[in-house]
């Protein structure tokens, strides 16, 4: 949504509540007052719909024990937590960051690792290859844009696709959010544990596949 500067006059009071207001909750006062004004004539900022995804997805996950949900208000980019099922009990952290444009992907999705066990690097990174070619088989050939991979030193991203072909609200993009994540989490944890190998993982992914609404 672009946006241009423009000239307002505004009293005293209204500019050092509406300061007061903005610092509250973290973002600044013309910010605060372009997502005012949208209320007000009943548009939806790029803003309010990563906020209204976000909201989504945390009571979406609210009863699992697996994802623990955390973002601050107004910003672009949420965190889950879980713990591994893994010696240690080490932790990984998915970040979702939503774009404000509508041009390219939605957003991104980050997978980030801290260990300094070689052994479990080594089994996620295996995982993470598994997961691109997975996804190279059988979700790219239902896809209308291709999805982006990168892997580094502790992290795996994935670009997010821009759900087409019908109209989807907040909430229809939270839920495949949601589940895409927890497929993912389910999965990973199977292969880390020696529950799941190549072959289950590719099988478990495409059974869930056949269900979703909503491709990412």
């Amino acid at each position: 949504m672009k946006k241009t500067l423009y000239s307002l006059m505004l009293s005293d009071d209204v500019v050092r509540a509406v300061d007061a207001l903005a610092h509250q909750l973290g973002t600044n006062r013309s910010s605060l007052i372009n997502q005012i004004l949208a209320d007000y004539v009943s548009i939806t900022t790029p803003e309010r719909r990563i906020s209204d995804i976000f909201h989504a997805v945390e009571q979406m996950l609210a009863p699992s024990r697996e994802l623990v949900p955390f973002f601050s208000p107004n910003a672009l980019t949420m965190s889950l937590k879980s713990s591994l099922e893994y010696k240690y009990r080490p932790t990984v952290k998915y970040e979702v960051q939503l774009f404000r444009s509508t041009d390219g992907p939605l957003g991104e999705l980050s997978v980030v690792f801290r260990t300094q066990s070689a052994p479990l690097i080594e089994a996620m990174t295996q995982f993470f290859r598994l997961w691109k070619h997975t996804e190279d088989r059988l979700l790219a050939p239902l896809m209308t844009e291709s999805i982006d991979y990168a892997l580094y030193d502790g992290k795996f991203v994935r670009s997010i696709a821009v759900p087409r072909g019908r109209d989807v609200s907040a909430d229809d993009v939270a839920g495949a959010l949601s589940d895409y994540i927890k497929l993912f989490d389910r999965l990973m944890k199977g292969w880390l544990s020696g529950r799941y190998d190549a072959n289950d993982v590719q099988s478990e992914y495409y059974r869930d596949l056949a269900g979703r609404q909503i491709y990412i």
